[in-house]
């Protein structure tokens, strides 16, 4: 592989966007071997750089994934060890979909080696990439916010139960980030009166905000794992729907502010 596994614009303040389910990308070598349900790529945090274009005009820089979550899950430990103990595992390289169905044709999942693989082509270089610009930012302002920005259908009976709120916040139990940060986010949760939330219920924060959310090193990370169903179709093709988004789009903006004043 010799381009880049990802999109990154830098900015210039210390607020760091970091998108890693965004791609959509498969090779072609790998789309052959797959299942017309791995081919829609459903898992995908559909549509978020248009959500978070706001970003861009406060200063933030901002880290995509160009590949699929299925060519390897960017916001997972290299070791695929669980992030939820006891709950289903989507995994490294998952072999199914949120909703249990096969990616791969019989007999064509990857093996260890081809895993390995995957791991230094695709994986390395986003973390990379985040170490890098976490280092920047640092060295420039003395501290940075790492915004992980997520979204998941609503209703996946096989990953939670019932209908996920709309909005979680994910800070591993206050771990990531200083009280002040998730305390300013809360505050702009609770001022709104038209959309469920929860702080650090079913999601926490993944491998990418437990990892590098250091708060007594100046690196404050917080995870919004957002229900698709508040800005987008669900259902294929997926599409953007501007009315939905036009109302969260605002909320997600003034929780983002709120976080990096509270940075100061």
């Amino acid at each position: 592989m010799t381009d880049t596994p990802f999109h990154f614009k830098a900015g210039s303040a210390p607020l760091f966007i970091s998108i890693p389910h965004l791609g959509q990308d498969i090779p072609a070598a790998l789309r052959s071997r797959m299942t017309p349900v791995a081919q829609t790529v459903a898992d995908t945090d559909w549509h978020l750089d248009r959500l978070y274009a706001f970003a861009e005009a406060m200063g933030a820089s901002i880290l995509g994934a160009r590949y699929s979550r299925y060519v390897i899950d960017l916001n997972r430990p290299p070791d695929d060890e669980s992030l939820y103990p006891g709950q289903t595992k989507t995994g490294l390289c998952p072999a199914a979909s949120f909703r249990g169905e096969p990616l791969y044709l019989e007999g064509a999942a990857p093996d260890a080696a081809e895993q390995a693989r995957r791991l230094a082509d695709y994986w390395q270089p986003y973390h990379d990439q985040l170490t890098r610009e976490i280092a920047r930012i640092k060295a420039a302002h003395g501290h940075v916010l790492l915004w992980e920005a997520h979204s998941i259908a609503s209703v996946l009976p096989r990953l939670f139960d019932g209908k996920l709120p709309d909005l979680n916040i994910g800070t591993s139990d206050g771990k990531t980030c200083a009280p002040a940060l998730q305390e300013a986010v809360q505050r702009e949760l609770e001022a709104n009166g038209d959309y469920t939330w929860a702080v650090n219920g079913r999601f926490k924060g993944g491998y990418i905000t437990r990892h590098y959310g250091n708060p007594g090193q100046g690196v404050h990370a917080i995870q919004l794992e957002m229900c698709q169903s508040t800005y987008m179709d669900e259902t294929f093709p997926f599409g953007y729907r501007d009315d939905l988004a036009g109302r969260v789009q605002p909320l997600v903006q003034r929780m983002v502010a709120a976080a990096a004043k509270a940075l100061g």
